[in-house]
């Protein structure tokens, strides 16, 4: 289920330190941008931050949550999308360091792709 619009207008409003903060609909879910980069997904009006090897042992405290996933011929496939901890909301701050950490992920993803593209050099 996507990000309500209340939901969406808060984590804007919350975000707007990391710069122009966009939403986008896809998968029945509600990925968030910042520059065009996807660091974050909203599902059930619940946010996931992008995770990688850089990041993860920063967000340690959210592989309490299982992380997002989908199901795919009888199987659970799990995403580099970890559930951000409830207590963040109450915290601007911090919310804003873990979703740059995430923007960082986001952005070594997208460098990479960059990288192993076919026809890129």
């Amino acid at each position: 289920m996507v990000a309500s619009d209340s939901f969406a207008e808060f984590l804007r409003e919350q975000l707007a330190p990391l710069g122009r903060v966009t939403m986008r609909r896809m998968f029945g879910k509600t990925g968030v941008f910042c520059d065009g980069a996807m660091f974050g997904m909203v599902t059930d009006n619940m946010l996931y931050f992008r995770v990688d090897d850089h990041n993860r042992e920063a967000f340690r405290e959210a592989e309490a949550f299982p992380p997002l996933n989908y199901g795919k011929k009888g199987a659970t496939i799990d995403l580099s999308f970890w559930r951000a901890p409830e207590r963040l909301f109450d915290e601007p701050d911090e919310l804003v360091d873990w979703a740059r950490l995430a923007l960082a992920a986001a952005r070594r993803v997208a460098a990479k792709r960059k990288r192993t593209a076919p026809g890129r050099s």
